[in-house]
């Protein structure tokens, strides 16, 4: 019988094998928003189907990123409106307004905790057997889950990424954006660091929520891969909404005194006190403890797994999606590569890929902006 724990979570126990090595069509390593689109289309397919996930069904979306991100967003999102209900008649006084994150937090964590259950439904139904462990790679065929070994004549790579954390002294003392939604209480003040997307979204949420908020930038802007009129116009309204934005400028250490307070040293010798220091400074692919060695699979040079335009890695037999494969890290794209990979694998759309160009984007920021195919400057350059 599960624990309360692993239901909470949404797993199933292995209660599936019958035997210490079970084979499959295919396996997939990851119970994410790719891995779950591909392991339910090639089931339905008519593939025999096995997914192994460590963690809570759903992935980084469901748990720790926009699923519950949209929801703190839509918060942030009401906060920032106070000031337009009384002209519409609205008998609202927003210095009397205060936020409590608690409360909050606990719908959302049931919210969360219902999409589990329906994750697990859907796989059931769709035929798929979920196992609970940290899979490894035994051989190119073969995946250790616990003392279970399974056996697939296709393995899938979609085990996500996880928070980068600075290589530098007192790291520890921040929280990433998985600590962000552990947070009960809206830190008095914060300082983000990073400029990408989860920097410029969860200072706006912060910032709106009543928390103190600085934006920490190595250069004199943020969002690179944006066109120069959004990221200009962004960083107007992000600093007349109150948002602190620090930049040309790095972390050297972090120090923590007795009282709790963090004081943030830079490399140009300035110090910084605050509450809350929350890094973002992009992800990293899941794959430490994969032992793809074993299986003879190959990274790139930025420490990616390396697949072809069908999503094939150089083990030809084994598959990668997602945010293992360092584009596109949204997931939209990783279910859709995934149903397109499972349909050619499993029912004959032999010429059936991904389309990487033209994608859109939207950076849950306050406000908002989203953007499709090449930036002004790309333009220029390819034509």
């Amino acid at each position: 019988m599960l624990s309360a724990t692993g239901r909470r979570l949404g797993w199933l126990s292995c209660r599936r094998f019958a035997t210490a090595t079970d084979r499959f069509d295919l396996v997939v390593l990851g119970a994410g928003s790719g891995g779950i689109a591909t392991a339910r289309r090639a089931s339905e397919h008519g593939a025999s189907v096995a997914v192994v996930e460590k963690q809570a069904l759903g992935g980084t979306c469901v748990n720790v990123g926009c699923v519950p991100k949209k929801i703190m967003w839509t918060a942030a999102n009401l906060a920032e409106h106070w000031n337009d209900y009384e002209p519409y008649g609205f008998n609202v006084q927003p210095n009397d307004v205060s936020f409590a994150l608690k409360p909050l937090k606990q719908r959302r964590d049931s919210f969360i905790e219902r999409l589990h259950s329906i994750y697990q439904k859907n796989l059931e139904k769709s035929g798929v057997t979920i196992c609970h462990g940290t899979g490894s790679f035994l051989s190119a065929h073969e995946i250790k889950v616990g003392d279970k070994v399974i056996r697939g004549d296709k393995i899938l790579i979609a085990v996500g990424g996880h928070p980068n954390v600075p290589d530098i002294p007192g790291a520890e003392h921040g929280i990433t954006s998985d600590g962000f939604f552990e947070l009960e209480e809206i830190p008095k003040r914060t300082v983000v660091v990073g400029a990408g997307y989860i920097a410029v979204e969860l200072a706006g949420i912060l910032n709106a929520c009543g928390s103190q908020t600085s934006l920490m930038i190595r250069h004199d802007s943020f969002l690179r891969s944006f066109d120069e009129c959004l990221k200009d116009t962004l960083m107007k309204e992000i600093t007349k909404s109150g948002v602190n934005v620090i930049k040309n400028t790095e972390t050297q250490s972090v120090e923590k005194k007795e009282d709790g307070t963090l004081v943030l040293h830079t490399k140009g010798g300035e110090k910084i006190e605050t509450d809350c220091v929350l890094w973002a400074i992009g992800r990293k692919p899941e794959i430490q403890k994969l032992n793809l060695d074993a299986a003879g699979v190959e990274l790139n040079e930025k420490g990616y797994v390396k697949v072809d335009e069908w999503q094939q890695t150089s083990q030809p037999n084994v598959f990668a999606l997602g945010d293992v494969c360092g584009v596109a890290e949204l997931t939209p794209v990783a279910i859709a590569t995934g149903r397109k990979l499972a349909r050619r694998l499993y029912n004959n759309e032999t010429n059936l890929k991904m389309d990487f160009s033209n994608i859109p984007t939207v950076v849950f920021s306050h406000p908002p902006i989203g953007t499709i195919g090449l930036t002004e400057a790309e333009a220029k350059e390819k034509y």
